[in-house]
């Protein structure tokens, strides 16, 4: 049984598998695509990966992409064409509530230092003067979680299902007390933008579903994004657990602008090439540092991590669930990207092989 205390949700922790012998034949029908290099790392990364393990990669060199799939069955890796099928971001839909927040702004219907309690139904205990943006860039204050979502008291393989609007308001009513004042601290908070992407959808008018289709994923072309899992559970790869099992997945009921979108690496793609296209005006907002998490290397935006490295700066962002591990990065100035999505859990102790790869992928094309 999983240690409560070890459920720091959407942190790449846990317990995992023994690493075991994987035979590979993954290079089949890539025609030359994938170099010696990309395979003996893929193949690194992933061999310790459960059967039904599948990792579906997008690497844009230079704003032109390809696509890889693999996928281990019966101990071995096996090329798949799985760039269309779908899996949970999970923490990577921060980015999409932050492009939400963006297009808002510049319609004026809101400002980024707007207190978050002008646009609340509650009165908040202590009257916090958070704003939108530190809500966006983690320095609100805000804990991790909200007190009342008790991991001994929730179905662990899916605990936001029942966290709805009603609980949320007696947090911020009777409960709301900030780790430090706004503005101060760096501090990653899923209810921070999780509370963000409600806050939009009163400002908007409409549903979490409804602005992300509108304002993003129509224009974009994206047709497998959504929040809403049924649109899609025919392209859905199943999510394992840490012991290799299927695992129901993740409902975020009101916090579903920190983690809630299903997407593909067809569809991601769609959305890296658009952040390097400067005319979208929205998309370059979130690209601006808002906020220095150490005092050389790393910073963010709005959503995206910003790191420089010593290829570039990169911008980045992770994702987990119970049953998903994902990671992207861009190199706006170079044109270049890795998307990783997987149906590792985010728990497993080989999750940080996904940020791993993704990272190291990034290396060899910026080399």
């Amino acid at each position: 049984m999983l240690k409560l205390k070890t459920l720091v949700l959407i942190v790449l922790i846990g317990f995992g598998c023994e690493e075991k012998p994987v035979a590979v034949n993954f290079q089949q029908g890539y025609h030359g695509k994938i170099t010696e290099g990309q395979s003996k790392l893929i193949h690194t990364e992933a061999k310790g990966f459960f059967n039904q393990t599948q990792l579906s990669i997008a690497i844009i060199k230079n704003g032109q992409p390809e696509f890889y799939g693999i996928k281990i069955e019966n101990d071995t890796l096996i090329s798949v064409e799985n760039q269309d099928r779908v899996f949970e971001i999970g923490s990577i839909s921060k980015v999409f509530t932050a492009t939400l927040l963006a297009d808002l702004s510049l319609e004026g219907k809101l400002n980024l230092n707007d207190p978050a309690s002008k646009y609340l139904p509650w009165k908040l205990k202590n009257e916090p003067k958070f704003t939108l943006q530190q809500l966006s860039n983690h320095s609100s204050g805000l804990p991790r979680l909200p007190d009342n979502l008790i991991l001994s008291e929730v179905d662990i393989s899916n605990p936001y299902k029942d966290y709805g609007e009603k609980k949320l308001g007696f947090y911020l009513t009777e409960q709301l007390e900030l780790k430090q004042n706004p503005g101060l601290k760096f501090e990653y908070s899923n209810l921070g933008v999780g509370l963000l992407g409600y806050i939009l959808t009163k400002i908007d008018s409409s549903s979490y579903e409804e602005m992300l289709q509108r304002r993003i994923t129509q224009p974009l072309q994206m047709e497998s994004t959504t929040i809403e899992r049924e649109k899609v559970l025919n392209q859905l790869v199943k999510g394992l657990d840490v012991e290799g099992q299927v695992t129901p997945n993740w409902d975020l009921n009101v916090l579903e602008g920190a983690g809630a979108i299903l997407s593909s690496t067809q569809d991601l793609t769609k959305f890296a090439l658009a952040q390097f296209k400067p005319d979208n005006q929205e998309i370059t907002l979130t690209h601006k540092k808002t906020f220095s998490i150490t005092p050389y290397e790393k910073a963010i935006g709005l959503g995206w991590m910003i790191e420089n490295k010593k290829e570039g700066k990169w911008l980045w962002h992770g994702g987990g669930t119970g049953g998903y591990t994902s990671s992207f990065t861009l190199d706006l100035e170079r044109k270049n990207a890795v998307i990783i999505l997987s149906n590792v859990s985010a728990f497993s102790e080989n999750a940080i092989n996904i940020s791993n790869l993704g990272s190291r992928l990034m290396e060899i094309i910026e080399d």
